[in-house]
């Protein structure tokens, strides 16, 4: 009897054993539930990240602009989220919806090289896009090298649970103070607007009541009338609706 309950107690800790390996491979998706006497596993397992670039169709290589912002457009491998870059700082990100996307843009002062990159719903990053050149020369602006301003994040997508505040960080640098910040958080609300006296961090908060993805767009002013442009994915996690908006 002694030895039948050895083996029974050796079989449970080579279980546990087996379930906590599980848990360690499949990482924070893992749900554990103990009822009846048994034990439940679930999580994602990583499949192979994307194999398609997404294009960039406009603006075409030697494009010259005078505005901003400007709108890149191209297709793109349904299921994934697109973020542009020029001259590799990240400019902007969109979900691709029906094979495509839509993000709005600003420009470095001369020269600007796009890329379009793809990222799966896990992270996982697939081939960049070929390169396209377009040209800022900004005289109507007033801008120069010394006094451009720019909008960037951490973040190109950021999500929490319908009803909860959303925090995003996000930097902006450049241009002379005060700045006026507007934040269209595309869920239809009106934009928050708000100043800064300073360049730096600062937080854009909002709460989504409906669950779904949104184009985020962040305009930020200088007392010269500079201004810069950062779209970004807005997610408020559940089961999504007929919601999806791209800028």
């Amino acid at each position: 009897m002694m030895r039948f309950t050895s083996v029974i107690r050796r079989s449970k800790f080579a279980f546990v054993a087996l379930v906590l390996v599980i848990v360690a491979v499949l990482g924070p998706k893992v749900l554990a539930a103990t009822e009846s006497g048994s034990i439940g596993i679930e999580g994602a397992v990583p499949g192979e990240p994307p194999k398609t670039a997404a294009t960039i169709a406009f603006p075409r290589s030697g494009s010259s602009f005078t505005s901003l912002p400007i709108t890149v457009t191209g297709i793109c491998p349904d299921g994934t989220t697109v973020r542009i870059y020029k001259n590799n700082v990240f400019s902007g990100s969109a979900e691709c919806i029906n094979g495509s996307y839509s993000i709005k843009i600003d420009l470095f002062a001369g020269r600007n090289e796009l890329v379009a990159k793809v990222y799966d719903e896990l992270g996982q990053k697939g081939p960049d896009s070929e390169t396209v050149v377009v040209n800022f020369p900004n005289s109507s602006t007033g801008d120069s090298s010394a006094s451009r301003i720019s909008l960037t994040s951490s973040f190109a997508k950021r999500g929490a649970n319908p009803g909860q505040t959303l925090t995003w960080p996000m930097t902006l640098s450049g241009g002379e103070g005060p700045y006026a910040i507007t934040v269209d958080w595309g869920d239809g609300t009106d934009p928050d607007i708000s100043s800064q006296q300073f360049p730096g961090v600062f937080d854009a908060k909002h709460a989504y009541e409906v669950a779904g993805t949104y184009a985020v767009v962040v305009r930020a002013s200088d007392k010269n009338n500079n201004l810069a442009f950062l779209q970004v994915v807005g997610v408020a996690n559940g089961p999504l609706e007929d919601n999806n908006q791209q800028a």
